[in-house]
């Protein structure tokens, strides 16, 4: 190539003249005019007038017309590693089973790093999960040291249980009266779970299994803010008092069998009996701790 010279363009689809000029459109077929002739594109067509001829697309060519190329298939997406969310869950739920047994002792202060260590991970979702567990009462934060765990007496347990009954004996009347037998037995599994971790002994499955049972009974209100109180109460309720024993198997499942006893009483339409089970199963005289 000659210096100075600028090498032409690659021609990428066809040219079509700019709106309002003045560029002829060229004949392409042979016996028509030559290069720099107005040809209309047919033997014996009228000419019209410079300036005159209508501007249209031209057809691209297929030997010129630009081809997009082929998309490459994407690479397979490795698998999502988990989140801290999860690792704070996991951590949160070890930490409710340590407090609901008494492994973790009322009134002891832990910090983040040797619970941490404990549970083989680091200290940051240890943190995160024990302000959750603040903000439910379970533990307070002790500047500097870590988390002392919260000291409960009865007289906490009966003023909440007393709160409790406020908000739903009353709630639980209302549904008996309006939903039909079938929605009661929808909750026969979560009544059955209850019993099953009480005959093992299990203090915090049950725990578990006793607040799923009792935020599915409180959900059929459809009242999202009262489900959400409710919640708030019940998590306060499980965390032992101080001194406390742990429950025994016995109480367990005598707690337990208190939901089936109240699945057949709602179902049976025996208002006076569906309030006096509420109210004694709220009471913290009848709660294992």
């Amino acid at each position: 190539m000659e210096q100075g010279r600028a090498e032409p363009a690659p021609r990428l689809r066809a040219q079509v003249p700019a709106q309002g000029g003045s560029q002829p459109v060229r004949g392409g077929h042979a016996g028509h005019d030559g290069p720099g002739e107005h040809s209309g594109g047919h033997a014996g067509a009228a000419v019209p007038p410079d300036g005159a001829y209508e501007h249209r697309p031209a057809v691209p060519d297929p030997a010129t017309a630009f081809v997009p190329a082929p998309v490459p298939p994407r690479a397979a997406v490795p698998p999502r590693q988990p989140q801290r969310h999860s690792v704070r869950g996991q951590v949160l739920a070890a930490l409710r089973e340590a407090l609901i047994s008494g492994e973790l002792v009322p009134g002891e202060v832990y910090s983040a790093p040797a619970l941490a260590a404990r549970y083989g991970v680091s200290a940051t979702p240890v943190r995160e999960a024990m302000q959750l567990l603040a903000g439910e009462g379970a533990v307070e934060v002790a500047p500097n040291r870590g988390f002392r765990v919260a000291e409960r007496t009865h007289r906490d347990l009966a003023e909440l249980a007393e709160v409790r009954a406020m908000l739903e004996v009353p709630a639980l009347l209302r549904l008996a009266r309006a939903l039909p037998a079938e929605r009661w037995e929808e909750l026969r599994p979560l009544a059955a779970a209850g019993v099953a971790a009480a005959a093992h002994g299990d203090r915090a499955g049950y725990a578990e299994a006793d607040r799923a049972f009792h935020h599915a009974l409180i959900a059929l209100t459809g009242n999202r803010r009262l489900v959400q109180v409710a919640d708030d109460l019940h998590r306060r309720t499980q965390w032992p008092v101080t001194g406390g024993s742990a429950a025994r198997t016995a109480e367990l499942l005598a707690a337990a069998s208190e939901h089936t006893a109240l699945l057949d009483a709602l179902m049976a339409r025996e208002y006076a009996i569906v309030e006096r089970i509420a109210r004694d199963h709220l009471s913290p005289a009848r709660r294992p701790h």
